[in-house]
């Protein structure tokens, strides 16, 4: 009997709705960044937030809106103008028709190429590098009509298998934070990891979620919802309520 429920269990990550909602990072100078990331990368402003009793603000850019594409969620705190970034975070990518012209405007821009644009080695794939004020690291990669520029999180991780297989069977996102939260506590079992916050609604917010801690510690949020937020710097992952993130998206317009 108990087999039968874990194998019932360990499916609904297969039949779950899930996207990558936001990646959360922390940077010295908020304005700083959204003025480099809309005039050098193109990105939108989303929307931004002061929350002065927690004593930081943040803002979320993108290249559509939240409700459908992939976000960064930079976050200011108050009185730190610098990051250790560390050896975990490899780089974003942002896909373009052009990485020639993306990369001269970077410069223009007051941006670091820290690959000039070019095929990659042995290869036909058209790419460079550039790095943002505070030190992240951005792929620029060629390609033609690409629904979502902003496409790849590179993250360094101590046992790839390990990890293909937790995220495998973890949903990333979710339509049922509590279900997700027995899934999550199911697979730490067996592959490591770490519950940090119960599944349940966000004081203030409403918003249910569930975090925990990857095998490597990698940061996650769950949410009842199609979407997950992948945190830089402080290892955890939470799953989000899609439509309580809905309402908390439109509640801020």
């Amino acid at each position: 009997m108990a087999e039968t429920l874990s194998a019932e269990l360990l499916e609904f990550p297969n039949k779950d709705n899930r996207r990558l909602l936001h990646a959360v990072y922390r940077v010295g100078d908020l304005d700083r960044s959204i003025k480099f990331y809309t005039e050098a990368f193109g990105m939108k402003l989303l929307r931004k937030r002061d929350v002065p009793e927690e004593k930081y603000s943040n803002a979320f850019l993108g290249f559509g809106p939240e409700d459908s594409n992939f976000a960064v969620e930079l976050t200011y705190n108050y009185g730190v103008d610098k990051y250790d970034i560390g050896t975990g975070f490899g780089h974003f990518a942002i896909a373009t028709a052009d990485v020639y012209k993306l990369a001269q405007d970077i410069k223009a821009k007051g941006g670091t190429i820290t690959r000039e644009a070019g095929p990659v080695k042995g290869g036909t794939s058209v790419i460079a590098f550039a790095k943002d004020p505070d030190g992240y690291l951005f792929e620029l990669i060629e390609r033609p009509n690409t629904p979502e520029p902003l496409c790849q999180v590179m993250l360094r991780v101590g046992d790839l298998d390990r990890s293909i297989k937790f995220y495998e069977k973890v949903a990333v996102s979710t339509s049922d934070v509590y279900k997700s939260a027995q899934v999550v506590n199911h697979v730490i079992q067996e592959l490591g990891g770490k519950i940090t916050r119960q599944a349940g609604p966000l004081p203030g917010l409403g918003t249910k979620i569930v975090s925990f801690l990857d095998p490597d510690g990698w940061k996650t949020f769950e949410l009842k919802s199609s979407m997950c937020r992948v945190s830089l710097g402080v290892n955890l992952d939470v799953l989000v309520d899609h439509e309580d993130f809905l309402k908390e998206l439109h509640n801020q317009e």
